[in-house]
C-alpha cells in the first residue's frame, strides 16, 4: 500500500462534494421492540491535512434527536490496516454495544469512526508513491479519496476529524470530554495520538495494537527486551507490515523512535514535570494468542517502569474480530469513565 498524490478531483466525484458533507442516514428505530437506540450516518468532510474528502461514519445516542440542548462527549474509534470505516459498526457492532451499555445505565456519547486508509494514523516519514497509487480494490474506494496528496494522517484525526465533529454535533468541544480507541494499526492510533495530542484527548484504549513496533526480542517477552537498531532488523520487527511502515515510519530508528508509544510516553512525562500537558489515561488489551501480544506485554512494562498509570489485561483469542466484538465494551467502559460527566 502507498498513498501519493491523487489526480485533479473530476466532475465525475461531483458527489462528495456538494456541501462539504454529504450524510446519509441509517436509523435504527427499534420501533419493533420500543427500545431507544443510538442512529448511525455516514458524513463526508474536507480534510485540510490529507487535501481529500473522506467518510466518518457517526454514532448518535438515543436521546440525540429528542435532547435538543444536550451535548454529548466525543469518542473516536479507529480502524484497523485493510479496514474501512464501517468496520466497527458492520463488523464490532459497536453500535449495538454501545446501546446496550446506555441500557443498563452508561452515560452517552457521540462516536466517530473515520476512514484512514492504512495511513496508520501518523504523518509520515515521507510522501507516497505517486506513479503507485491507484483506487482501492478491497475496499472498492475511488482514488480520488485514496491517494491523499498529504500523508499526515494525524493531523486529519485531531484536527480535521474533530473539528467536523464539534461543528456539526452537539459534543462536548473540550479535552475532558473527549477518548479515542482503536484496534491493531487503530490501536497503534489510539495510543500515539493521545500522546501527541494530550490537549486534546483526556483517555485512549488499544484492542490488539501494534503499540511497540521496534521491539525485536525475546519471544514470548521476557526482560531486558531488545529493540531493532538497523534497517535490516525494523524489517524483520515489521514482518508483513513493512510494505507499510517504511513509509510510515523510515528506514532508520530516528523515525521509528519519534512515533513509538514507548518513547512518545517518555517525552510527555519530561513535558508533564515541567508545566505541561499531563498524560492521558491509557489502557491496553491483547489476546493471549495475537501476534503482537509480546509488542503490547513490552508497552504495558515500559508504562509500569516508568510509573505511568494504565490498565492491562490479556484474554483468551487471537487477533480476530470475534474478540474485538468481544472486549469493545470494555473500551467503551473506559473511555466513558474518564470522559462522561465532566
Amino acid at each position: 500500500m502507498r498513498r501519493a498524490l491523487r489526480p485533479p478531483m473530476c466532475l465525475a466525484a461531483a458527489w462528495l462534494l456538494a456541501a462539504g458533507s454529504a450524510s446519509v442516514s441509517s436509523a435504527q428505530s427499534g420501533v419493533a421492540t420500543g427500545t431507544p437506540m443510538g442512529t448511525v450516518r455516514t458524513d463526508t468532510l474536507w480534510s485540510q491535512s490529507l487535501g481529500a474528502y473522506k467518510a466518518v461514519v457517526v454514532y448518535l445516542p438515543p436521546s440525540y434527536s429528542a435532547a435538543s440542548r444536550n451535548r454529548y462527549p466525543l469518542l473516536v474509534y479507529l480502524h484497523g490496516r485493510g479496514g474501512n470505516e464501517r468496520n466497527w459498526v458492520d463488523a464490532g457492532r459497536l453500535d449495538r454495544t454501545m446501546d446496550s451499555l446506555v441500557r443498563t445505565g452508561a452515560p452517552e456519547a457521540i462516536i466517530a469512526m473515520p476512514d484512514g486508509d492504512d495511513g496508520w494514523y501518523a504523518t509520515w516519514n515521507q510522501l507516497g508513491d505517486a506513479n503507485a497509487c491507484r483506487a482501492d480494490t478491497v475496499r472498492r474506494e475511488p482514488a480520488a479519496t485514496y491517494c491523499v496528496p498529504w500523508t499526515r494522517y494525524d493531523d486529519y484525526i485531531a484536527r480535521d476529524i474533530l473539528s467536523h465533529m464539534d461543528t456539526r454535533y452537539r459534543t462536548l468541544a473540550r479535552r475532558e470530554s473527549r477518548g479515542i480507541a482503536g484496534l491493531s494499526m487503530g490501536g497503534f492510533g489510539a495510543i500515539t495520538l493521545a500522546l501527541q495530542y494530550p490537549d486534546v484527548f483526556a483517555a485512549a484504549a488499544s484492542h490488539s495494537g501494534v503499540v511497540s513496533p521496534r521491539y525485536f526480542g525475546p519471544k514470548p517477552f521476557a526482560p531486558p527486551p531488545r529493540y531493532a537498531n538497523t534497517t535490516a532488523e525494523l524489517q524483520t520487527a515489521a514482518r508483513n507490515l513493512w510494505s507499510d511502515l517504511r513509509w510510515v515510519m523510515g528506514k532508520d530508528t530516528i523515525g521509528w523512535n519519534a512515533r513509538d508509544p514507548g518513547h512518545m510516553v517518555q517525552r510527555l512525562q519530561v513535558r508533564a514535570a515541567t508545566g505541561g500537558p499531563r498524560i492521558p489515561q491509557l489502557m491496553l488489551d491483547v489476546g493471549v494468542d495475537d501476534a503482537y501480544v509480546d509488542q503490547n506485554r513490552d508497552l504495558h512494562a515500559t508504562l509500569t517502569r516508568l510509573g505511568v498509570a494504565h490498565r492491562y489485561a490479556e484474554w483468551p483469542g487471537a487477533h480476530t474480530w470475534s474478540y474485538w466484538q468481544a472486549h469493545a465494551a470494555e473500551s467503551l467502559r473506559f473511555l466513558l469513565g474518564n470522559v462522561a460527566g465532566r
